[in-house]
């Protein structure tokens, strides 16, 4: 597919698709090429789909190129779900979707960005904004599910996994895992609280049960999906908040005339407390899977083998009953957030002046 070769008029252009329209971005657009690369267009529209509304299509991009570095087999055979998986004889299916902004708020590319205020100000109000935009997503997936899916007979009797990535704000890359918890578990880690008043907190942010979260008409949304059997057909939860341009840049070739700035936080030893680490792309090591989180549901009609997904620094959460204890694995080694900019002789270009100028390109997002 020649996701990048303009097939849409430029007015209906998504403002991302524009972007790395850009010279400086030639060598990251080879990495999305090549996660593509063998990706089916089954309905004829995917390149079109991609310059109109890019996050969409591109998380269904990262996602292929996922299953294909953990040695998966596809069928395309079939319309829907979007991924039908086997590892030998072990199939599952995977459906993704993204998170969006609700109608009337701020896209995730209306962002402005402040050097002197890099983060949001207000934790509680992002966190706030992505639980409801991500059980909407969840909840219209799981509807989706029980209408049409389960009616499959490819389907039927495989774990179920929901592929959940957001892009329903401003700063969405930074929320981590405290929505999709909350959502799924009702596990709150208030780090606003601890923000107001870190010394309440020596052992760090407190963790709450919201029980509810209030949409802006003032309708209450119960969390805690997978914390009994309402959402059974619902085997995982597969999120990642840092499958963003941020990744492609910092997976991207690097030259003396190209160098990525990356600031990271990671998961640190002994027990995956935050850690900051700074550098360029190649000192970081930053790999295609780190980001990657895996939400179990103990509830679930057919539950998803955590082999399956088992890697170094994929973050998973699950029960394990022989043990009888809820496990978070690789949460010491997996990636938080991250930023990235990217310094570019400008000269290069064609452009420039006589004397060779550098000029500085932030990610897309993260």
């Amino acid at each position: 597919m020649k996701l990048f070769e303009p097939i849409v008029d430029e007015a209906k252009q998504h403002q991302h698709f524009k972007t790395v329209l850009m010279q400086e971005h030639a060598a990251s657009r080879d990495v999305v090429m090549g996660w593509a690369d063998g990706f089916p267009n089954r309905d004829g529209k995917f390149v079109q789909e991609f310059q109109i509304s890019f996050n969409s299509p591109f998380w269904e991009i990262y996602l292929y190129a996922v299953f294909r570095e953990y040695g998966f087999t596809f069928d395309w055979s079939r319309a829907s779900p979007d991924f039908l998986l086997a590892l030998e004889d072990y199939q599952f299916c995977v459906e993704a979707v993204t998170a969006n902004a609700a109608d009337g708020k701020p896209n995730e590319w209306d962002r402005k960005f402040d050097p002197e205020n890099p983060m949001p100000i207000d934790i509680a109000a992002l966190n706030k904004e992505a639980m409801v935009r991500l059980a909407n997503a969840i909840h219209s997936k799981h509807k989706k599910y029980t209408t049409s899916y389960a009616k499959m007979p490819h389907v039927g009797g495989k774990p179920f996994v929901l592929a959940v990535a957001p892009f329903e704000q401003p700063h969405f890359n930074h929320q981590y895992n405290r929505p999709i918890k909350s959502v799924l578990y009702d596990h709150y880690v208030d780090e606003g609280a601890y923000q107001k008043d870190p010394k309440a907190f020596p052992n760090g942010p407190p963790t709450r049960h919201l029980g509810f979260v209030t949409k802006d008409n003032g309708a209450d949304i119960q969390l805690g999906f997978f914390n009994d059997d309402r959402m059974r057909h619902i085997s995982a939860v597969l999120f990642s908040c840092t499958a963003t341009w941020g990744k492609v840049d910092a997976l991207s070739a690097q030259t003396i005339d190209r160098r990525t700035i990356v600031h990271t936080v990671w998961g640190s030893e002994p027990d995956g407390r935050p850690a900051m680490r700074a550098g360029y792309a190649e000192e970081i090591g930053e790999t295609l899977t780190d980001g990657l989180q895996i939400y179990h549901n103990p509830y679930a009609l057919h539950p998803l083998d955590p082999s399956a997904f088992r890697r170094h620094g994929v973050v998973q959460n699950y029960l394990d009953e022989s043990a009888g204890r809820w496990v978070e694995e690789e949460l010491n080694r997996s990636l938080f957030s991250r930023s990235v900019m990217t310094m570019v002789a400008r000269d290069n270009f064609g452009d420039g002046p006589d004397e060779p100028s550098i000029s500085a390109s932030r990610s897309l997002v993260g």
